[in-house]
């Protein structure tokens, strides 16, 4: 069985015209795609940010409930190593930096192959000690010294990143051609902040912006005025077009090479993004609104089932690995909690009766379709614990100060292998963020069926409890660790 599985960084549902007939935004591609594809309208997210999605992806099942962003563990079982001992080879070219940062260890070693593009964020690639003479004076939001020298390095469009990537999984598709049976992950760290992109996408915009330079916000409440924000967006906008522009090009080369009918192609992001909505910039740090947790995804399967067609299932990436693996008639581990879409393409009956999501140390949240519910921690936020064979975070060694609080044993039920179990006093994934706890504080129930921008707070206790219910279900589904019951005042 060929996969190919596409992943765009940060790609908002609500910008794209499939999900959103009213937007403004430019996609093309992923519009005529979708014409091709089935579309998922209740596909969620799982663990976020970033790597935890990316391990969710991998292994198939949820870790926010007992780790926070972190390597693959030793003791994982991911979909390249299952599909190896099957001799199907796996590749995945990327231009994503957290790979390569502390925090983001032994994910692409998993593949046969790996390719990577450098250049985006804050990626340490051109080495420079002294500042550039270029950076503006004035500016909002972050700027990278790093990145303004990165981005001396792509004068043209298809020197960009996300371009040679793209190109670079055209390659290889092409230079495998004659082969029938692979995994390839295409991931793409655009539209991710920052919304750097060449001119002609903005002019698609009508930009008359002339204030402080604007490319990257910073991670709080919106700090800016009206027409920073409005620019910021089309920023956004613009480098999604050209994300979309470059997905197309590389269908098209599927398409020219005949190898796109028999194909399996998966399309999705890891999470949504915060770019001005309810006053919030970026991801991290908020409850886990629609706009972060509903995301999109197309799926094109082998010959194309269901082509054009809409299902309203509840889905979440940790479905991937067994979906992928159903097709290639794998027996799917145990310990996978996913559940293969292969029912959905067949038109067999298909049964998820909720997603369970969300940030480690914050809210637990749950969705049924019906309503959405974030649960919240106690006042303390204890006690919680990160679970690890490798105790590294994003760009920090966890446990740091407290050594003596650090344990050691044999604490999850799926493996034998000993672990560190690391208290936590403040969540990693808001560390940067003054008082983060304070915006997850708040129980709060919402019927996204009525209101779907989740604005009428629901204070109907008998419902509440219904969920209480089915958090505490899927918290025992999903192998939480006990303490975790406590920290969501649900003993």
């Amino acid at each position: 069985m060929r996969t190919v599985v596409v992943l765009m960084d940060t790609l908002k549902r609500n910008m794209i015209e499939v999900y959103n007939p009213e937007t403004w935004v430019k996609t093309p591609n992923l519009t005529k795609f979708s014409k091709e594809a089935v579309t998922f309208d209740n596909h969620w997210v799982g663990s976020a940010p970033c790597m935890p999605a990316r391990r969710d992806i991998l292994t198939g099942r949820l870790n926010f409930l007992e780790r926070s962003w972190g390597p693959i563990e030793p003791f994982d079982i991911t979909l390249p190593k299952v599909l190896a001992q099957k001799n199907v080879f796996s590749h995945i070219v990327t231009d994503h930096p957290h790979y390569f940062r502390l925090g983001g260890e032994d994910y692409v070693q998993q593949f046969s192959t790996w390719d990577f593009y450098r250049g985006q964020e804050g990626d340490p690639w051109i080495s420079r000690i002294d500042d550039p003479t270029f950076m503006p004076d004035d500016y909002y939001g972050k700027l990278r010294k790093q990145y303004q020298w990165n981005r001396t390095n792509w004068p043209t469009e298809d020197e960009y990143p996300t371009p040679k990537t793209f190109e670079a999984a055209s390659k290889w598709i092409e230079d495998n051609k004659g082969h029938d049976d692979f995994f390839l992950l295409v991931e793409t760290f655009d539209p991710h902040e920052p919304f750097d992109v060449p001119d002609e996408y903005m002019d698609m915009y009508d930009n008359k912006y002339e204030g402080p330079y604007f490319e990257t916000p910073t991670y709080s409440e919106v700090d800016v005025p009206e027409d920073a924000l409005e620019y910021i967006n089309k920023r956004y906008a613009a480098l999604l077009t050209m994300t979309d522009n470059h997905f197309g090009k590389f269908i098209q080369r599927l398409k020219d090479l005949d190898m796109y009918e028999d194909t399996m192609i998966i399309v999705t992001t890891d999470h949504g993004y915060f770019l001005g909505e309810r006053n919030y910039f970026g991801k991290n740090y908020m409850h886990m609104y629609n706009e972060l947790a509903h995301i999109p995804l197309l799926v094109r399967f082998p010959k194309g089932e269901r082509a054009g067609e809409r299902v309203s299932s509840i889905t979440q990436n940790i479905d991937i690995m067994p979906t992928v693996l159903d097709y290639s008639e794998i027996e799917i581990p145990a310990e996978v909690q996913g559940k293969s879409w292969k029912p959905i393409a067949d038109n067999r009956n298909y049964q998820r009766e909720y997603a369970l999501y969300g940030y480690h140390g914050l809210a637990v949240n749950i969705t049924d379709g019906e309503h959405t519910y974030f649960r919240a921690h106690n006042e303390e936020n204890k006690p919680c614990y990160e679970y690890t064979c490798i105790p590294t975070t994003i760009r920090k060694y966890l446990g740091k100060g407290i050594e003596e609080q650090i344990e050691m044993g044999r604490f999850l039920k799926r493996t034998n292998y000993p672990l560190y179990k690391i208290p936590v006093e403040r969540p990693s994934i808001i560390d940067n963020v003054e008082d983060g706890i304070k915006y997850t504080k708040d129980n709060m129930l919402f019927n996204i069926k009525k209101d779907y921008l989740q604005t009428d707070l629901i204070t109907d206790e008998k419902i509440e409890n219904e969920y209480i219910e089915l958090i505490k279900k899927g918290l025992k589904e999903m192998d939480a660790p006990e303490e975790q019951y406590e920290r969501l005042n649900l003993k």
